[in-house]
């Protein structure tokens, strides 16, 4: 039988088979991951073919269909080896927020590169609006700006209030996408307000630390039609880039990407040499706090600006 991983939770699988029905899987005993060195072999949005024994009731994974795309990010206790957020994904949203927790722009950014490896199309959804004063709904324009001038499409959002989420449901429709952002920035509410039959746990703040509470514990794949489906996953704490050298890293981003050709050297790296194109389009073409992300990404430093 052929089918979809629609939810992992740890040794155990969810396939959906091509009727829509559901069976419980396990991995093969002797699984090989292709030379990607992982936590976890099979990601929610794997295609998969699986066998059953005599009593078909509970299904083995025996092998994985080639991934069209993935993300992956690099395991928070051994960053040598890497996580599969999902896979086959037609686009990736990263929710955010400026206020209660507030999201860094260098997490941001490192978010938008990984999935510029794969050319997966990125969508910056800024959440909690409600929460905003005057002085961060200045920051967020300004932030709407930065990221659009790029490339990026953005939309700002209450999922309580439902400002935004018309908007964001067009961008979702007929298309896979994966929810990713720290933990209490909305994911959860989102999918309670386009699936209320999901009932995914809500947690509040933590008023000590100002951060979310992990509410979500496995990925896991919703159906809002036939044609849409978003994927659900734990809070990011970290995100440690995976698969990319240093030699490549500009060339995930977009606004650097145009310029590459226009360097002195063939082989600039964009920190010091002279007649560098990407140097002089600081503050022109290249928004200042994305080649700080740059830098911190090359020093492979997490900047929480």
């Amino acid at each position: 039988m052929k089918g979809k991983v629609v939810k992992t939770t740890g040794s155990w699988y969810e396939v959906r088979d091509e009727n829509g029905n559901l069976h419980r899987c396990k991995l093969k005993g002797k699984f090989k991951t292709r030379g990607l060195q992982v936590t976890n072999p099979i990601a929610v949005g794997d295609f998969v073919s699986v066998e059953f024994g005599g009593n078909q009731q509970t299904g083995v994974i025996n092998d994985i269909m080639p991934r069209q795309n993935y993300l992956i990010r690099a395991s928070i206790k051994h960053h040598e080896i890497g996580h599969i957020l999902a896979s086959n994904i037609d686009q990736a949203l990263l929710i955010v927020t400026l206020s209660k927790p507030k999201t860094s722009l260098g997490f941001i950014d490192r978010y938008l590169v990984s999935a510029e490896t794969f050319r997966i199309p990125a969508i910056v959804v800024f959440n909690k609006t409600d929460l905003y004063s005057k002085q961060t709904m200045m920051e967020l324009l300004r932030l709407q700006e930065t990221y659009q001038s790029i490339g990026y499409q953005t939309v700002a959002t209450s999922f309580i209030n439902g400002i935004g989420l018309e908007t964001l449901t067009g961008m979702l429709e007929s298309k896979t996408s994966l929810l990713s952002g720290h933990s209490g920035v909305g994911k959860s509410t989102l999918l309670n307000q386009l699936i209320p039959e999901a009932e995914q746990k809500i947690s509040p703040i933590s008023d000590f630390s100002s951060k979310g509470v992990h509410t979500t514990t496995f990925a896991e794949m919703f159906e809002l039609n036939q044609d849409t489906f978003i994927i659900d996953t734990p809070g990011i704490k970290e995100l440690g880039l995976m698969e990319i050298g240093e030699e490549e890293l500009s060339h995930y981003f977009p606004e650097m990407r145009a310029l590459l050709g226009a360097c002195k050297y063939h082989n600039c790296t964009h920190v010091h040499e002279p007649g560098c194109a990407i140097i002089h389009a600081i503050n022109h073409t290249i928004p200042e706090t994305r080649y700080l992300s740059y830098l911190s990404m090359l020093e492979n430093e997490d900047n929480r600006r």
